[in-house]
């Protein structure tokens, strides 16, 4: 089934932008929708207006990446926020997978997740992930963690 969303920021737009002028894009992917409506909400709350997709699990993801089994493709540049576990394709099956395709591995991927196990945070960062967040606030913590997420992408460059 067909999860995947893409989202509309309301409010004064902050621009965000990589790569020039080429808009970020935001690929959400994360199973639990609670999680999914608390990241809408920090980023409406920070006004950030760049486009948003959601994917419930890594394959989903993966064929939003690749424009596979009826998904329009993410042009790039885009940031991705991971959830570790979830169903079908958990969040280390996905960085797996992303890291072993040649045209994926360069992807930006913060993991942001529940888990705060040292295995776990290990092994992402054995993947190059670009930073590991523990979700322990949905509120607080989230907007913290998205703030420097929107930070990031203003002042690095991104591959296109």
């Amino acid at each position: 089934m067909n999860y995947a969303a893409e989202i509309q920021p309301t409010g004064t737009p902050t621009g965000v932008l990589a790569g020039g002028s080429k808009p970020l894009t935001f690929l959400i992917v994360d199973d639990d929708a609670v999680n999914i409506m608390a990241i809408q909400r920090a980023l409406n709350k920070m006004k950030i207006v760049n486009p948003v997709r959601i994917a419930r699990d890594g394959q989903e993801a993966l064929d939003i990446l690749r424009g596979a089994d009826g998904y329009d493709p993410i042009a790039p540049p885009y940031l991705i926020t991971l959830d570790i576990n979830m169903p079908r394709m958990d969040g280390f099956e996905f960085l797996k997978e992303v890291r072993e395709d040649p045209e994926l591995r360069h992807l930006v991927v913060f993991v942001l997740t529940t888990s705060d196990m040292p295995r776990d945070v290990a092994s992402a960062y054995a993947q190059n992930v670009a930073g590991y967040i523990v979700k322990e606030d949905l509120r607080d913590g989230l907007n913290a963690a998205l703030s420097m997420i929107n930070t990031y992408s203003r002042i690095v460059e991104l591959p296109n």
